[in-house]
Order: C-alpha cells, then structure tokens, then sequence
C-alpha cells in the first residue's frame, strides 16, 4: 500500500492503491470487460455515458422548442401552420419523455448511487452485482424503444400519455410506452439492490444512525421505486394493450374511462417526483457537512424527514386532478398536499442551520447546493400555491405549472446532481477540473434557468396555457426572455461537459480526499482500486471532521486516524 505520512501528526494515512497503480478504471481492459463487468463502479460510469447522452438529447428538444416559440413571437410572424404546431407537439412530448425517463428519474441513483454507495458502506461492491448489470442493460433496451420512436412516427402526447389522445393518434405510442415500460424494470433492479446492500453490507460499527444522509436519501428511493414503478408498469400495459387489442379499459370510446388512466399514472408520478427529488437532498446535506466545515444540524430530523416524503408521497396524487374530483376529494388531497410540505421544510432549515456560524467555503459544490436552496424554495412555496384549491383551479394548465415543476424537479435536481458530480469526480476518475471554468458554468446555468423559467410564473398568473404551441401578443414578450435564458443555460451546461472533459484529458492528479470530507469513500485512494478498499477503512461518524488534517504538498486532507481513535473514546462515535 503506498501511503503518505503526515509529518507532524502520527498514524496518518492518506490511501489505499493497488500496487503498480492499477485502479478500477485500467484494472482491466477490453470492450467486454465493460459490458460483462459486475463492477458497480464501471456500472456507474456506464450509466453516467447513456443518461448525459439522454439529457443531451432531451435538453435539445427543449432549446428547439423554445426556438419555435421564440420565432412565433416575432410581431411580423403569422399564426403557426398545422405543420408547424405538430413538431411543436413532437418537441415538448420528446423533451420531457426523454428526460423524466431517462434522465431525472435514474441520474442520481443510477450514476451517484451505483458509484458511490458501496463505497460508503465501506463494502467491495453492491449486494446483487449480476442484478446491478442488469438493470443498465434494461436501461438500454429502453432506450432503444425510445430511439425506435426518434426514428419512426415521433410521439406527440406529452410524457403523461394522456388517454384518450393516446389510444387514438398515429404517432408512436406503443413503442414509446414500452420503452418507460422497460426503463421501469431498469429502477426497480436498482431500488431492490440498494435496499439489500444498505440492510446486508453495513459495516462493523456504523448503524442506521451513523449512515451519511445520502444513503438515508437512496433508501427512502429506493422504496418508492419499488412500490411505485409496478403502477406505472401495470398502466403503461393497459394502454399498451388498449391500442394493440381495442379492449375499453381508458377509452370511452369504448367503454373506458380515461380519468382512470390519470388515477393510475399519478399515483406512480407523484411518488416518481421523490424519486427525482430525494436523492438530491441527500447529496446537499453530503455538501453542506463538507463545505461548512460542520457537523449537520438535525441529523436524525433530516433521516426521518427522507422517509416521510417517500410515506406521504404516495398519498398526494388527487392535487393533479383538482378539476376532475368531488370537492371532498380535493379538500383530503389538498390537505396532505399541505402536510408534505412539512419535512420538505425541516431539510431546508436544518441546512440553514448546518451554514450558521461554520466555516463555509464556497467550492463549485458548495455553489450548486445554495442554487438548489434558491430552486427548491421557489419550487416548494409555489407548490404550496397549487395546493390551495381556489389557486389551483386558477393556475391549472398554465406556464405558472410549468414554471413550478422545472423549479422543483429539473431545476433542484440538476443543480444537486452537477453539485455531486463536482463533489465526486475527484474520486470517480482521480483528476482534478478547473474550478474557475466550473464556477462560470455555475453562474451561467443559475441565471439562465431563473430567467428561463421565473418570466414563466407571471405569464401563468396572467393566463398564458401551457402545452400551446401559439398564443396572444402579449405574451410574446415573456417567450422571448425565456428563449434568451434557455440559451443562457444551455452555454452553462455545455461548458461544465468541456471542463469535465478536459479535465480527463488534462487534469492534474487528485488528492484522496480533496474537500475533507469523512465519509467512507474518501478513506480509499482516487480513483478507487477494483475491490473499493485494500484495507477495511476506519468507521466513525461520518461528519466528524477534525479527524483530516489539511496537508498543502497534496492540496487535500490526509487522515489522522490516532486523533480520530482519541475523539472515538470521547464518545464522539
């Protein structure tokens, strides 16, 4: 094992390296030791090459659409031909299909999850490896739904597939369906994974109690993804076999009733925005502990408050269908709408909390997890809005919807996954990025996404529909400052895809533990070695920070495992 000392303090170790330097990444070669390898690691990185090619591809259609609505509100522009509001049809169906399903819904876990919760647990791999494999190749096949769709009939029914458009329009829908059909095997493989190997893998010393808040986060996931997905399977089948065989299940058309199908799909969706959302929290409370230099605040508070948003998630899907209910039906649902809030609430002030009086530095991940604090407020306090039934039945299918869901799901989800992806890239591929570029992207994707979406609420509040692919005068103005802010992001999105890049190609050599974190992973070299650990790592609690002393010849934190052995016997643990 190479090792460096600490010259002042003793026992100080700063990795673990295989010898000859080899690490999972060149362990080793070949293109089927990548797509047979049952390593989570080369698992993570997989997923990580197919889901930011998904995002891209996604992202695309959005900036097309807000082209097409840009160029509609040029004054001298006529009305949109049928021709025209068709590929809009196409655009904004594509747009969010491709990235709720291949996107929001499996980044964190799928990249972050699979690369980094084993070594959390300080374990060599996942409970179920050959299960891990699977579940990224029913993400390709998914996937190669998807691309049949790009490739054929297009789709054009929004990502909801409302019935009973979908049961009746040309486009592409059967394929498409089974797509999210298969994507949902893909979630489920790696929910139950997860939940095995948080149950079965912890090691000698670390109880539910002394889990880092990310592996709390995955677990209350992985339980919806469970739970959950089955519905969405189930009622993609039904429509599936409602188009093929013409049996009446969701068209009245033939018998069925297409409110049901909105019944099925948001009882799964409504959970699915945890799935996006709660894996995200669990990488900011990971950044506020490293970056405010402190213990969290409310550890056991903000644990708890992770599986009452899963709980109480399930329970909430009626506030999508306020116009389509009984009044008492949406007074139960507004009710625990509101009552969601609450452990929403509980993780934003626990982390305000964490940053009173600690040492903050303001690293690029530090940067993006005050960006999802900004998002998700906005997002949470215009959630609450739409809970209100009066407020809802007003602002229903507007931008002002439109605007809130971005802000919540795409807006605090992606700043959280960059802000983790910065975290742990060090660690992943053992090179450092330029923190000035990062910085510049941060500071282009946070003003564009708010000037792309904030214009959003007030053209709602002032009437503007969503999903239209033409509108009055006076909304061309708020179109265009969200077309110019969508370019704004994109330009941002793209320079963070060039720093990572140059920063495998040119990269200076990162330290183990750059940021000073304490958690399990930064006990193991960068990047890891194939098995995780030569070593069995030294379990503490996971935000003790005065274990790692800084050391300037490495510009990273070494550790100090006599003074963490001394603050374990003050019953620091």
């Amino acid at each position: 094992m190479s090792v460096i000392q600490d010259p002042v303090n003793a026992g100080v170790t700063s990795g673990q390296q295989e010898p000859g330097g080899t690490n999972y990444i060149n362990h080793s070669k070949g293109a089927l030791s990548w797509l047979l390898t049952l390593d989570h690691k080369r698992i993570g990185l997989m997923y990580m090459v197919m889901v930011l090619a998904a995002f891209l591809l996604g992202g695309s259609f959005a900036v097309a659409l807000r082209t097409l609505l840009f160029l509609r509100a040029a004054p001298d522009v006529a009305p949109m031909t049928p021709a025209s509001q068709d590929l809009y049809n196409q655009f904004f169906t594509l747009h969010g299909a491709i990235l709720v399903f291949m996107f929001i819904i499996p980044a964190v876990p799928a990249i972050l999850g699979n690369m980094i919760l084993p070594l959390m647990l300080g374990a060599k791999d996942v409970a179920f490896p050959r299960l891990n494999l699977l579940s990224w190749y029913c993400y390709m096949a998914g996937g190669g739904f998807f691309l049949y769709v790009l490739l054929s009939g297009g789709l054009d029914t929004g990502w909801t597939f409302y019935t009973p458009y979908s049961t009746s329009t040309n486009t592409s829908v059967a394929a498409a369906t089974l797509g999210a059909f298969v994507l949902g095997f893909s979630s489920i493989l790696t929910g139950l994974n997860f939940i095995a190997t948080i149950h079965m893998l912890r090691p000698p010393g670390m109880g539910w109690f002394q889990m880092p808040l990310f592996l709390w986060a995955l677990y209350a996931t992985s339980v919806i993804q469970v739970l959950a997905t089955p519905v969405l399977a189930i009622t993609l089948l039904l429509l599936f076999a409602e188009r093929v065989l013409h049996v009446g299940i969701f068209d009245p058309a033939l018998g069925g009733d297409p409110v049901l199908f909105q019944h099925f799909f948001w009882f799964y969706s409504h959970p699915a925005v945890y799935i996006m959302i709660l894996p995200a929290m669990g990488i900011i409370s990971e950044l506020m502990a490293t970056f405010c230099r402190r213990q969290i605040f409310g550890y056991s508070f903000i644990a708890f408050s992770s599986i009452a948003i899963a709980l109480l998630g399930f329970l909430v899907w009626g506030h999508h269908m306020y116009t389509t209910q009984s009044a008492m039906a949406n007074a139960v649902f507004s009710l625990i709408t509101f009552s969601v809030a609450i452990p929403s609430a509980i993780k934003v002030f626990n982390w305000l909390a964490t940053m009173y009086k600690g040492s903050i530095s303001l690293a690029t991940p530090m940067l993006y997890s005050l960006a999802f604090i900004w998002l998700f407020t906005i997002g949470g306090l215009t959630g609450v809005f739409l809970g209100s039934l009066s407020l809802d039945i007003m602002a229903h299918d507007t931008t002002f919807v439109v605007a809130h869901f971005h802000s919540v799901m795409v807006g605090s989800m992606l700043t959280a996954f960059l802000g983790g992806m910065y975290y742990w890239w060090p660690k992943m591929f053992g090179k450092m990025y330029n923190e000035t570029v990062a910085k510049v992207a941060w500071f282009l994707i946070f003003i564009g996404f708010n000037l792309t979406f904030f214009v959003l609420f007030v053209a709602g509040s002032q009437g503007m529909p969503r999903r239209y692919a033409d509108f009055l005068p006076e909304f061309a103005i708020y179109h265009k400052i969200s077309t110019v802010g969508s370019y704004v992001l994109a330009i941002g999105l793209f320079l963070v895809l060039y720093n990572w890049i140059h920063s495998l190609l040119a990269g200076r050599k990162a330290p183990q533990n750059p940021w000073g974190g304490n958690t399990l992973e930064w006990h193991t070299s960068s990047p890891p070695p194939h098995e995780n650990f030569i070593e069995e790592p030294f379990v503490s609690e996971p935000y003790q920070m005065h274990a790692w002393d800084y050391d300037e010849s490495i510009d990273g934190y070494v550790f100090n495992r006599a003074r963490a052995e001394e603050l374990e016997k003050q019953g620091h643990h």
